[in-house]
């Protein structure tokens, strides 16, 4: 099927237009372009709107999330929901934890958000690993036995009672940078050693051996909230990590990676 347009495109010369004849008018030379290019033409910039729809959506989201979660750094909560992003392609969630390591361990520095209803759940302090410094953590590392907080995108699994009582397993997704968080026994659960008075008395609360721990008071609540397959996002503006998380680079090892001066700073 062909189209007739006016007037001449200006890379075609008069000579190359074939002439044609309508009943009772003159012979007047039209231009035939084929269907397939002129559809190509006009639905370009539709091609572009689903990415363009994501990515307002996910602006919107963080507006949101900011919004009932004020103390929360935005450029973190983005990079949390392209991680959720990432996760939901596979599996199906709408829960999503955010730690934030560049805070130091005497404020509350975990998000637990409802996505789906836009939602705040719980703003909570955490633990971060023993060797991965004091108040405010700078060591982070996947070696089994380094002590050590992990950074990047975990997946909640199953629950388990051990020898720190009601407890949540953590699947590493994130390559090599947390991959190791099930041998090394990475877990949500309550320590007596996360409380505030304690963080006032010392100036910072107790460590871990690298577990997420959070206060005993809210542990099984915020456990059975979060269990069997939401997302928990642990972030430091950690350069290697920005550079070579899969996660973050649109979930495949080639994509393009964030880089870290585009990510928040520790304060």
């Amino acid at each position: 099927m062909l189209f007739r347009a006016h007037p001449l495109d200006s890379d075609m010369t008069a000579s190359s237009v074939p002439l044609t004849r309508h009943r009772g008018l003159p012979m007047r030379r039209t231009l035939c372009l084929p269907l397939g290019g002129i559809l190509a033409t006009l639905l370009a910039p539709a091609a572009l709107m689903p990415a363009r729809a994501a990515t307002e959506s996910t602006n919107d989201l963080v507006h949101t999330l900011s919004r009932v979660a004020p103390a929360a750094n935005p450029k973190v909560l983005a990079l949390a929901i392209r991680a959720l992003r990432c996760v939901q392609r596979t599996t199906p969630t709408h829960i999503l934890s955010v730690i934030d390591y560049s805070r130091p361990s005497t404020v509350p520095r975990l998000w637990v958000f409802d996505v789906k209803r836009r939602q705040l759940l719980f703003h909570e302090l955490v633990a971060h690993g023993r060797n991965s410094g004091e108040n405010l953590p700078t060591k982070f590392s996947n070696v089994p036995g380094s002590l050590e907080s992990s950074l990047g995108t975990f997946i909640t699994e199953d629950t388990y009672s051990g020898h720190n009582g009601y407890s949540l397993r953590l699947k590493g997704v994130d390559g090599t940078f947390n991959d190791n968080a099930e041998s090394r026994a990475i877990v949500i659960h309550g320590a007596s050693y996360v409380n505030p008075t304690l963080a006032r008395n010392q100036g910072r609360i107790g460590r871990s051996f690298g577990c997420p721990a959070v206060r005993k008071g809210v542990a099984r609540k915020l456990i059975d909230t979060i269990r069997d397959h939401s997302v928990v996002f642990a972030y430091y503006p950690d350069p290697r990590w920005l550079q070579g998380s899969r996660v973050l680079g649109n979930c495949t090892e080639s994509a393009t990676q964030i880089s870290a001066n585009d990510a928040p700073q520790a304060p």
